[in-house]
Order: structure tokens, then C-alpha cells, then sequence
């Protein structure tokens, strides 16, 4: 298909290039920033805070208004966030940009911990009730309810709606994660991909049609279990290559802040291409500022709203921190990087080579179990953001059509996907980020209550 002399995949490109250019960057990475110092480094003073409410999370607190317990609105977001980005994101970013985009992922998901929290607190302070009696928040509402200028708010609110869910249809939720499911299980199962799309379809079908209860029930039981078994086999490649440890992360740091040569299969890259890898890639994983995961931790069952910030700041910590550097490491300790392979092969390879075929066992099954909890995941995204602008008479018409997406979503070239789905991640992260700003005095103020009411029973 061509479009004035270019054809599909080169528009694409440009336009990816222009949302993913160094504004967007800094904006990102600079909220972040902002955030952090505005907070006292939260992220490393109160994280201990966090991972121990986390443990208790999956308790009710009682006469508290919300849908879920804390824990399920935790396992909810880390179902959308822990996916696709998290094996083949690593391995493109890495692929593209050399091992110094692990370095880039993985500090701005450090500062990604202070707007996650942030974000994570307005959901719960400006949510609502909708018409079915469902818990609504998330950015669209605190930038229409929180923000002063009520008719430039409500605007950017709107905007921040639409781009949500596109992100759901055409982004991070359906077609990275179906093409995904799909390849997996013909390369290691030699399933046909038209009964890979059809058994997914039903499987989304009967989840998501049941609603935030069902697919927090669904995330609770999958997300703990699928990103133990994975971390865990991790663990074991890199506990037998403790000796690369050093040259590894030495590659990773000389590589962050220096042009990386050409090697075997890698093309080489500069410095700037390792940072764009590095954030985009972490931001398609973690989504720390791309204003997804507050829309679940809005649905909480919690009374403090900077409590649920701390127990989804953690999301981002487990998502990029442990997860994503993981893979990474392993990647680039065994060599996979340099090799022709890209994607989810070269992840795949990298496990296979210290654990023959039980690591490509783990790589396939694990990238399966990821890719259809994120389906899951912001198949609620988008149904809230709906929603927000058409009411609850739109989430039926949004969930057939989220069904209809994931069925189709299997033939559709991987290069076209992956460009579309930063695209429209870039455009959704834009309303949120000038939201956080903006609010950051009420992030400040809600902080320094809850921790002096903390002081204060102690």
C-alpha cells in the first residue's frame, strides 16, 4: 500500500519517530525526575513500605468503597504490564540499541517508580461511580476533576480517553500480544494460527465479558505464578554463569554512554538510538507514565489513596527492575544479542543454551501465559476509558469489538504492529504527564499527610 510515494510501513515509521523524538523522552524521563525529588526519593525510602503492603494486600479493608482488594488491582496492572515487552520488548530494545539500552530501561523505570506511585494516588483520590456501580478513575478523571481550567481539562481528559483506547485496540493490548500467542504456539505446538486465534478469542471472550472481578480473579491466580517460574529460570542461567556477571554489566554501562561497534548479527548503534530503545521499550513494559495502570488501581478497595500508590509503585519495580533486567542479562551474557535472531527466537535461544529445551519450554509458555494476561488487562483499560466518554450503554459495543480485534489480530506483519503500538502509547502518555505536573502539589500534600498520620500512630 502506498501513500504518497511511501508506502505503509515507511508512514508508520515517521510518524513513530516524531511521537518517540527527544520531547517525548524528556518529558518522560523529566517527570519522573521531578517527581522523585518532589518525594524525597520515595522509590528507595519507602519501597520496604510498599513490597510490606503488598504482602497484606489481598485483605479488604472494611467500609471502604472499590471493586477489588489491592492485591487483585495490583495483579490486574502487573497482567497488563508483564507481557510481550518483557521477552521480546528486551530483545528488540537490545537488538536495536545494544546492551546500553538495558541501562536506559532500566534507570528511567527507576524514576517511572515516583510517577507510577503519583499517578497511582490521583486514581484513587478523584475515582467514581458509574452507572452499573463500578469503580471509574484513572487519568481522565483526574485531569477532568483535579485539574482548574475546567474546559481545557475536560478536553485533554477526552483526548487522554481516545488515545486509551486505541492503546487497548490497536496498541499494547491485542495485536503485539496476539501475533505473540499465535507464533509461540505454532513454533513450539504446531498449532495453526487460525485455532490459536479462535481458542484465544473465546478464552478473552468469556474473561472479559465477566468484568473486573473475573479478570482480577483470573490476574490474582496467573500473574504470581507465570512471573515466578519465569524470574526463577532466570535466575538458575545466571547462577550458571556467574562468571559473566562482571563483563556483562560492564558491557552494559560502556555500551549506555558510547557508540556500540557492529558484532556478528548486530548492526551497531549510537548512544541516542540505546536511549530511545531503552525508555520506549521500558515504557511499552512497565508503562510508568503512559496513565494505564492508575485506571486499575482506582479500582481498589483502600481508603488511603497514597497506600495504593506505594502497592502500584511497586508494579513497576517488578515489572522493569526485576523482570526486564533479567532477561536482559541473560541475553546478553549468553551472546543471543550478537546472533541473527530477534524477538522472542532470540530469547528463546538465549534460555536454550543453558537449558536446552526446558529454556525454550519456559520462554514459549511464559511469553503465551504474559501476552494473555495483558490482553485481559487493558481490555479493561479500555472499557473504563469508554466509558468515560460514552457512557456505560458503550462497554458492550467496546468489548465486541475488543474480540473481534483479538481474533484478527493474528495476521498482521510483526514490524507494522510493534510501530503502531509505540505510536499510540506515546499519544495516550502526553495528557497524563502534563496532568502529573500539574498536579504535583496534590500528590505532594496527600503524601506528607498519610506519612505523618503514620508518624502519628507510631
Amino acid at each position: 500500500m502506498n501513500l504518497l510515494g511511501m508506502n505503509i510501513h515507511d508512514v508508520f515509521t515517521k510518524i513513530d519517530s516524531f511521537v518517540w523524538g527527544p520531547p517525548l523522552l524528556i518529558l518522560l524521563v523529566g517527570t519522573g525526575i521531578f517527581l522523585t525529588i518532589s518525594l524525597g526519593l520515595i522509590q528507595i525510602f519507602r519501597l520496604p513500605l510498599a513490597l510490606k503492603y503488598v504482602l497484606n494486600s489481598r485483605k479488604y479493608e472494611a467500609g471502604v468503597l472499590g471493586d477489588v482488594s489491592s492485591f487483585a488491582a495490583l495483579s490486574t496492572a502487573l497482567s497488563a504490564t508483564i507481557g510481550t515487552g518483557n521477552i521480546v520488548g528486551v530483545a528488540t530494545a537490545i537488538k536495536i540499541g545494544g546492551p546500553g539500552a538495558l541501562f536506559w530501561m532500566s534507570l528511567a523505570a527507576f524514576f517511572g517508580m515516583a510517577t507510577m506511585y503519583s499517578e497511582s494516588l490521583l486514581a484513587v483520590k478523584y475515582r467514581t461511580i458509574d452507572a452499573n456501580g463500578q469503580m471509574s478513575g484513572g487519568p481522565m478523571y483526574y485531569i477532568k476533576n483535579g485539574l482548574s481550567h475546567k474546559k481545557y481539562s475536560k478536553i485533554l481528559a477526552s483526548l487522554f480517553a481516545i488515545f486509551g483506547i486505541n492503546v487497548a485496540l490497536f496498541g499494547i493490548g491485542t495485536f503485539p500480544q496476539v501475533n505473540a500467542i499465535v507464533d509461540s504456539a505454532r513454533i513450539a505446538f504446531d498449532i495453526p494460527e487460525i485455532l490459536s486465534a479462535a481458542v484465544l478469542s473465546l478464552l478473552v471472550a468469556f474473561v472479559t465479558l465477566g468484568g473486573i472481578r473475573r479478570i482480577a480473579a483470573v490476574a490474582q491466580l496467573m500473574v504470581p505464578f507465570m512471573a515466578i517460574a519465569y524470574v526463577l529460570g532466570c535466575i538458575v542461567i545466571i547462577g550458571l554463569n556467574l562468571d559473566k556477571i562482571p563483563a556483562t554489566f560492564s558491557l552494559i554501562l560502556s555500551s549506555a554512554f558510547t557508540e556500540t561497534a557492529a558484532r556478528g548479527g548486530f548492526l551497531g548503534a549510537g548512544v541516542m538510538l540505546a536511549i530511545r530503545m531503552g525508555i520506549s521499550r521500558g515504557i511499552f513494559s512497565n508503562e510508568a507514565g503512559l496513565g494505564s495502570t492508575p485506571i486499575a488501581a482506582a479500582a481498589a478497595r483502600v481508603k488511603e489513596p497514597a497506600k495504593q500508590g506505594l502497592i502500584s509503585m511497586t508494579g513497576t519495580f517488578f515489572d522493569t527492575i526485576v523482570v526486564c533486567l533479567m532477561t536482559g542479562t541473560v541475553l546478553i551474557m549468553t551472546d543471543s544479542w550478537t546472533g541473527d535472531l530477534a524477538g522472542a527466537y532470540m530469547t528463546s535461544y538465549a534460555f536454550s543454551t543453558v537449558l536446552s529445551d526446558l529454556g525454550s519450554f519456559i520462554v514459549t509458555v511464559g511469553l503465551i501465559f504474559f501476552a494473555f494476561t495483558t490482553i485481559i488487562g487493558w481490555n479493561y483499560y479500555g472499557e473504563r476509558c469508554t466509558e468515560f466518554l460514552f457512557g456505560v450503554r458503550g462497554i458492550l459495543p467496546y468489548k465486541l469489538l475488543y474480540i473481534l480485534i483479538v481474533a484478527s489480530g493474528a495476521f498482521l506483519t510483526l514490524d507494522v504492529i510493534w510501530i503502531l503500538a509505540d505510536i499510540v502509547n506515546g499519544l495516550m502518555a502526553i495528557p497524563n504527564l502534563i496532568a502529573l505536573l500539574a498536579l504535583r502539589n496534590v500528590v505532594v500534600a496527600e503524601t506528607r499527610k498519610y506519612f505523618g498520620g503514620l508518624r502519628f500512630e507510631d
